[in-house]
C-alpha cells in the first residue's frame, strides 16, 4: 500500500476558511436520514461526548475529524465523491452509545469516528461489528482490544504501552519504586490501573497504596489521605483530564509532594486549568504526542488547526486527524469500499501520521510507542534523556 505523508493533506489555511461555509458536516447532535449511494456523499460518523464532563474530548475529536474531511473535500473528495460528517452526542454513556450505532447502521454510514470513552467503545463494538461498519477510536483501554472486533481499530496505543513506557522512566531511569494508584472503576481507569499495576509487577514494584474512585467522584480527601500517610514518591492517576485535575488540586491542597504522572489526559489543557498550573507542574506523561512543534507535520496541522478553530490544537484532535486520514486512504485505496472490505483496507494502510507510523496489527492497534513529557512553566514538554 503506498505510504501517504501529512504534507499531502494539509491543505492551506486559506482554503480551509473558504470551505468552512460550504462543507457538508452536520453541527453538534445533528444528523441526516438520507441513503447512502455509489453517487452522493460518503457518509461518516463522528460519535463522542458533546456534553457532560466529557465534552472536551469530543469537541477536539469533532474538530480533528473535520479538519481532515475538509481537507480532503477541498481536493475533490474521495474519487470524486465528497465526505458527509456527521456527529453524535454518546454523553458519556454506553447505554447512549449502543442507541447511536444502531441509529448509524440504519442511515447509511460506512464508517465511525469514536469514541474517545473506552466504556462506550466498548458498549457500540457489537453492533458495528454485525452491522460491518470500520470504527476507529481515541479509547485506550485493553478491554478494547479485548472485544477482538475485526471492525474496530484504535488511533493510538493502548494503556499497556503508555504504561510500560511510564514505568521505564519512573523505575528504570529515575530509580522512583515508592508508588501510590488512584483511578477510577471505569473501563479507562481498569485499564489503566491494570497496565501500570502490571509494568510495576514485572519490575518487582508494588503500590505503597491502592485507592479507587467513582467515575463521578468529586470529593478525594479520604482516598488522598490514605495516600499521604505512605508518602510516596510518585501518585499515579488513572482517571480522565477533569477528575485527574481534581484529585492533583486536592492531593497539593493535603499536602501531598508526590510526583504526579499518568497517561495522555495529563497532559491536556483541561487536565491543567483544573489541577492549576502550580499544582500541575512537573506532572509526568505519557503520551504519542507531546507537542505541536515536534516536526514539520505537527506544526502545518497546528497551523491548520489554529486557523480553522482560532485555538491550539492537541492530542486527541490529534489523534481523531489521523484516524479519519486513515479511514480516507483506505476508501480511496479501495475504490469506495464499504464492510468487510474497507476493514480490510484499512488494515492494510501504512500511514505517516501525527503520532507516528501506522502500521495495524490484529488486534486493530496501529501505533505502539509512547513519549515522556514533563509539565514545566504550563507546558507539556518532551523529558530530557538525563
Amino acid at each position: 500500500m503506498t505510504r501517504l505523508g501529512l504534507g499531502r493533506l494539509l491543505a492551506s489555511t486559506t482554503a480551509l476558511l473558504a470551505l468552512g461555509a460550504s462543507a457538508a458536516c452536520s453541527a453538534p447532535g445533528g444528523s441526516s436520514s438520507s441513503t447512502a449511494d455509489t453517487s452522493g456523499p460518503i457518509k461518516i460518523a463522528v460519535v463522542d461526548a458533546q456534553s457532560g464532563q466529557l465534552s472536551s474530548l469530543g469537541a477536539w475529536e469533532y474538530k480533528g475529524a473535520k479538519l481532515a474531511v475538509d481537507q480532503w473535500n477541498a481536493k475533490g473528495g474521495v474519487n470524486g465523491r465528497q465526505i458527509q460528517l456527521d456527529v453524535f452526542d454518546d454523553t458519556g454513556d454506553p447505554t447512549v452509545g449502543t442507541n447511536l450505532a444502531r441509529k448509524i447502521a440504519s442511515e447509511g454510514y460506512v464508517a465511525m469516528i469514536g469514541t474517545a470513552e473506552s466504556a462506550v467503545t466498548v458498549a457500540m463494538a457489537p453492533v458495528l461489528q454485525q452491522s460491518k461498519i470500520p470504527s476507529i477510536t481515541s479509547g485506550q483501554s485493553p478491554s478494547i482490544t479485548a472485544v477482538k472486533s475485526p471492525f474496530q481499530f484504535l488511533n493510538g496505543p493502548t494503556s499497556t504501552t503508555y504504561d510500560e513506557t511510564l514505568a521505564k522512566y519512573l523505575v528504570d531511569q529515575k530509580g522512583l519504586k515508592s508508588i501510590a494508584f488512584i483511578s477510577n472503576n471505569g473501563s479507562y481507569g481498569k485499564g489503566e490501573h491494570d497496565a501500570f499495576g502490571k509494568a510495576l509487577a514485572d519490575r518487582g514494584v508494588r503500590p505503597v497504596d491502592d485507592q479507587v474512585v467513582t467515575t463521578d467522584q468529586k470529593d478525594f480527601s479520604a482516598a488522598l489521605t490514605s495516600i499521604r500517610q505512605k508518602n510516596p514518591q510518585v501518585l499515579f492517576v488513572g482517571t480522565e483530564e477533569v477528575e485527574a485535575g481534581l484529585i492533583v488540586k486536592q492531593a497539593r491542597e493535603l499536602g501531598l509532594t508526590a510526583t504526579v504522572a499518568g497517561a495522555a489526559p495529563m497532559g491536556t489543557t483541561v487536565y491543567l486549568s483544573t489541577a492549576g498550573a502550580q499544582n500541575a507542574e512537573g506532572t509526568v506523561v505519557s503520551s504519542p504526542y507531546l507537542s505541536n512543534d515536534a516536526n514539520d507535520a505537527s506544526r502545518a496541522f497546528a497551523q491548520a488547526y489554529k486557523a480553522a478553530y482560532n485555538e491550539d490544537a492537541e492530542l486527541h484532535g490529534a489523534k481523531a486527524y489521523d484516524g479519519t486520514s486513515i479511514f480516507l486512504t483506505a476508501l480511496k485505496n479501495s475504490n469506495g469500499a464499504t464492510g468487510q472490505q474497507l476493514a480490510d483496507a484499512i488494515r492494510a494502510t501504512k500511514y505517516a501520521g501525527l503520532l507516528g507510523s501506522f502500521d495495524f496489527d490484529q488486534t486493530g492497534v496501529g501505533i505502539h510507542a509512547t513519549s515522556i513529557g514533563v509539565i514545566t512553566g504550563g507546558k507539556l514538554v518532551a523529558a530530557s534523556a538525563g
